[in-house]
């Protein structure tokens, strides 16, 4: 059996794909903070948004969705000086605006989770990719999520970026099926 052949880029890429990639997630602010690097990837390759993951949780308080909801003007302005973190305006922006709809949604949910395990009916959609280049990279729930979390007020939430976040957190099974990790969660 051979791991997904991105995870063997580095290591961070191997210990991540390894422990966290696909582990279904119901952990509110585990959830918003894996939404908050999906967007902040955006451009970029997911391996710089891993080495600055710690960076982040410092920056952003651990991802606390209501202290980031509350960030100030000039609390944006420092965090676009922080070399921890990627310093886009928008991007930036965007983590403050993300944080009030995420609230608003689980205001109107009860859970975050609630609202976008909802996209899958609850449940991890099991893909059976043999190849990397089967992989999509966006889905009819992906889009869906998208024009969802857009209406929502989101920012930094294209179905691109909404299927790497149901990678991420578990949504989808997109492990090949000859990875190790393919059936720690689904079998």
């Amino acid at each position: 059996m051979s791991k997904c052949p991105w995870a063997l880029a580095s290591e961070m890429e191997e210990h991540y794909h390894d422990t966290q990639w696909g582990v279904p997630v119901h952990d509110e602010r585990l959830l918003f903070e894996m939404l908050i690097l999906e967007g902040a990837q955006a451009g970029l390759s997911w391996s710089t948004v891993l080495k600055k993951r710690e960076g982040y949780r410092q920056a952003f308080d651990n991802f606390d969705v209501h202290k980031v909801a509350s960030y100030s003007e000039q609390k944006q302005l420092e965090l676009q000086n922080n070399p921890e973190i990627i310093r886009n305006k928008l991007k930036i922006r965007s983590a403050v605006t993300n944080a009030q709809a995420f609230i608003a949604i689980q205001e109107q949910y009860g859970s975050f989770d609630t609202h976008i395990w909802s996209f899958v009916n609850g449940k991890p959609i099991i893909n059976t990719w043999q190849t990397m280049q089967q992989v999509p990279a966006n889905t009819p729930e992906s889009d869906a999520m998208s024009k969802s979390l857009k209406k929502a007020g989101f920012k930094f939430v294209g179905t691109t970026i909404c299927y790497a976040y149901m990678q991420a957190v578990g949504m989808v099974n997109d492990h090949l099926v000859t990875c190790p990790r393919y059936n720690v969660f689904y079998a």
